[in-house]
């Protein structure tokens, strides 16, 4: 498992050069205010004894221009550096989302994981500069501690007294501290989470008037966050109270301690005023809250960060397809399981070359996710699924993505034009590939009617669900892999456009392997071979117009056609591959 000290400091190695020049710009800045106090005292030492103190003037001023040009410097390598460390951490949570896939981040709601990728990778990526900071902020009290001591041990050791109450505060501030920052990013998380999922329900949460009930729903988890808030803000209380009162006290018992010394002759009076600038230096160790707020936050946003940074990614295979496979799918025993239900059992099923496959069965028989298993979409829990004989594991990424394709019931549109949508698992496609696509997909007719036809952004392209799914085949197309899987992908086509982009498909795909999961009974007619799911097995496997004699299948489409008929509904299958349905219970 990779840990959050280990995230933030790998993101810092892609940043070398703003690391090096904050680091640098911390240390001279901080070794130039330690020098200052000691140049104010040889200064003020050579006015008290009328001696010239030009020299010593010069060398104040010299420190003092140090300490501003390095504070600027550091002003601005820490700029670099944290939004370096930032866009690093926010590179690596999107590869590793986008490369575990949907198995792999099954266990992060949408909102989230947008939690994560702005607030988490923005709190871990502070990190670094904080550590940065602070460091330099002990390395000077701890400077300034040194020169009490060789100043006078006695105000040395004054000083020293407060620290093992500071240590003891800042671990109680942290021990604490750790679990509520977690705890708030989570719940802020969780409300983020809950939010996105509404607002991508708008629509039905405005036609149902359940908007006040979604409110309630959406802000459940607010008392948790406020009570977390409350505890976080209440720890910041007690510690800074704490510190508060601990560094007035050893401020004027290390005053004390110099104004005696300067009574009986110990020390000069620059020594005094050398005693005053190095106390308020050492005091910076003691009222660094601020920063271990900012690192707990930090923790707590790297741990968010590495936990989708750690889940696991389906190894690349090495192999290719063959090159002149014809797109042969075999799935072998395939289990999938969620939870304790089993969602496919032992699945057997071989889709020859070239033949379009209609999956059908009810709701929860297990359709979407073997349309899922053909393109590594998802992981069997056990058995095996393979084009043209190469288990898809051992497929490169590239071979996989050119062997299947998808054309979804809800498809994203991905991209900025509608052409750019439509090429975008080709962008190198050509402006006639992209107008061939998309009349065969039926979609050229209302293309042309958007005010600039293809160079239409999409954000200015109204566009119904039948035209969204439209667009989504037409991508399918210019994608042409040599295995097509219709995942629902012309559901909210009317029946008579459904039709006509069927024949379209059939003829544009007539070479390729079509899996399809229907639910109306003309998709199911106009394949080649049906695969009846039930229960997470194949129930039966043959063509439609031999099933159609089976009343349970019958039933599937009973919605579909108003009545259980006896007959099937007239369709001719492209070709014939299974002259008779094969039934297992």
């Amino acid at each position: 498992m990779t840990s959050p000290q280990r995230l933030v400091w790998d993101a810092t190695a892609r940043t070398p050069g703003w690391f090096v020049l904050a680091s640098a710009t911390a240390v001279l800045g901080s070794a130039g205010t330690l020098a200052f106090p000691w140049a104010m005292a040889r200064a003020l030492d050579a006015v008290v004894a009328r001696r010239p103190a030009t020299g010593p003037v010069l060398v104040c001023a010299a420190l003092l221009a140090l300490v501003v040009t390095t504070g600027a410097l550091q002003t601005l390598a820490n700029g670099g550096y944290g939004s370096g460390t930032v866009a690093a951490l926010r590179r690596s949570l999107v590869r590793r989302t986008l490369d575990a896939g949907v198995p792999g981040t099954a266990g992060f709601p949408a909102g989230d994981l947008a939690g994560r990728l702005s607030a988490g990778c923005a709190q871990a990526g502070s990190a670094g500069v904080t550590l940065v900071t602070a460091s330099a902020a002990v390395l000077t009290s701890l400077g300034g501690v040194v020169a009490l001591w060789l100043i006078d041990w006695r105000i040395g050791l004054c000083f020293s007294l407060g620290v093992p109450p500071l240590v003891l505060i800042a671990r109680v501030f942290m021990n604490r501290g750790s679990g509520l920052f977690l705890r708030y990013q989570e719940t802020q998380g969780r409300i983020s989470a809950l939010l996105l999922e509404a607002l991508g329900g708008a629509r039905t949460i405005g036609a149902s008037g359940t908007a006040a009930a979604e409110t309630r729903r959406v802000l459940e988890p607010l008392p948790e966050l406020s009570r977390t808030g409350h505890r976080v803000w209440a720890l910041q209380r007690d510690t800074g109270w704490q510190v508060g009162l601990l560094i007035p006290a050893v401020e004027v018992l290390v005053l004390c301690a110099g104004g005696l010394a300067l009574l009986h002759g110990d020390i000069s009076a620059g020594e005094l005023a050398a005693i005053v600038g190095y106390t308020a230096l050492a005091m910076a160790a003691l009222d660094q809250l601020d920063a271990l707020f900012a690192l707990g936050m930090s923790a707590a946003g790297a741990r968010r960060v590495a936990e989708v940074v750690d889940q696991p990614v389906p190894a690349p295979g090495t192999r290719a397809r063959p090159a002149s496979g014809p797109g042969t799918v075999t799935l072998s025993g395939v289990t999938v399981r969620s939870g304790t239900r089993l969602v496919l059992d032992s699945v057997d099923l071989v889709v020859p070359a070239g033949t379009a496959l209609a999956v059908v069965g009810r709701s929860g028989a297990g359709k979407s996710t073997l349309a899922a298993l053909i393109g590594r979409l998802g992981e069997p829990d056990a058995g095996l699924v393979a084009i043209d004989g190469v288990p898809l594991p051992e497929l490169t990424p590239r071979a996989l993505r050119a062997a299947v394709g998808y054309a979804f019931e809800r498809p994203a549109l991905l991209g900025t034009t509608v052409a750019g949508t439509i090429a975008f698992a080709r962008p190198d496609a050509s402006r006639e590939e992209v107008a061939a696509a998309a009349g065969a997909a039926r979609a050229d007719d209302f293309i042309a009617r958007l005010p600039h036809g293809y160079d239409t952004p999409l954000k200015d392209a109204p566009l119904s669900g039948g035209e969204v799914q439209r667009l989504g085949i037409a991508r399918a197309l210019v994608h042409d892999p040599a295995v097509v899987v219709l995942d629902d992908a012309l559901s909210s086509l009317d029946t008579a456009t459904e039709a006509r982009v069927g024949s379209a498909l059939a003829s544009a795909w007539s070479a390729r392997t079509r899996v399809l999961i229907a639910h109306r009974v003309s998709t199911a007619a106009r394949a080649d071979l049906v695969a009846w799911l039930e229960n997470g097995r194949v129930r039966a496997l043959g063509p439609h117009q031999e099933l159609w004699r089976l009343d349970g299948y019958r039933a599937l489409f009973a919605a579909d056609t108003g009545t259980v008929p006896e007959t099937a509904p007239e369709a001719v299958p492209e070709h014939d591959p299974h002259p008779h349905p094969q039934e297992s219970v």
